[in-house]
C-alpha cells in the first residue's frame, strides 16, 4: 500500500503543478491579448494605407476586404490574406485598384527561412506584382509573359505562397465588391 500511496501523492503533486502552470498561462494571454490585438490591427491599418495609397479612408466589407475610398469613390480594395508558406502561416495586405489590378503588397508577418523564404517579403520580389491580375503566375529564371512573377532564388514555396495571397486577395475583393467574373 505504501507504494500506490506515494503514486498518488505524486499524482496530485504534479495535477497541481500543471494547474499552477496552466493558470499562470491563462492569466499571462488574458493580459496579453488585447495588447497583441491592439498592435495587430495598427500594423494592419498601415499595411492597408501603403498598399493603397489613393484611399483617405477604408470602409470593412468582411473579415479580410476593405474598399479603399477617396471623395466617396470607391478607389480599390485592400484584402488581408493568410496563405501558406514554407514556414507556416503568412500574414500580408494586398492593394487593389478597382479594376483589381495590383497597387501594392505588403508582409505584415511570416516565419519563413531567414535568407532565403524571407526574400519573398523583399521588394524587389513584391514589386513585381504591381499592375498584375487574377492571371499572374511564379516562374523560376525569367518572366517572359506580363503575367508572370520570377521566384525569389531558392524560394519557390514562399514566392508560390505569396502569389496564391495575391490570387486569393483578388478573389475576394471581387466577391466582396460585387464585380462580375
Amino acid at each position: 500500500m505504501h507504494k500506490k500511496e506515494s503514486i498518488l501523492k505524486l499524482g496530485l503533486v504534479l495535477f497541481f503543478i500543471c494547474a499552477l502552470v496552466t493558470l499562470a498561462l491563462a492569466a499571462a494571454n488574458y493580459i496579453t491579448a488585447p495588447k497583441i490585438a491592439a498592435i495587430t490591427e495598427k500594423q494592419e491599418k498601415e499595411a492597408r494605407a501603403e498598399v493603397l495609397s489613393g484611399a483617405d479612408d477604408f470602409e470593412k466589407l468582411s473579415d479580410m476586404v476593405y474598399r479603399g475610398v477617396k471623395d466617396g469613390k470607391t478607389v480599390g480594395y485592400a484584402v488581408n490574406t493568410n496563405p501558406s508558406g514554407f514556414g507556416g502561416e503568412i500574414n500580408m495586405m494586398v492593394g487593389l485598384d478597382e479594376t483589381f489590378q495590383v497597387s501594392g503588397v505588403k508582409i505584415v508577418s511570416f516565419s519563413e527561412t531567414p535568407g532565403l523564404g524571407s526574400k519573398a517579403s523583399e521588394p524587389k520580389f513584391l514589386d513585381q506584382f504591381k499592375g498584375k491580375g487574377a492571371d499572374v503566375c511564379v516562374v523560376k529564371g525569367g518572366a517572359k509573359n506580363s503575367n508572370e512573377v520570377v521566384a525569389v532564388s531558392g524560394a519557390t514555396i514562399s514566392s508560390k505562397a505569396v502569389t496564391a495571397g495575391v490570387t486569393d486577395a483578388i478573389k475576394l475583393a471581387k466577391e466582396a465588391g460585387g464585380a462580375k467574373e
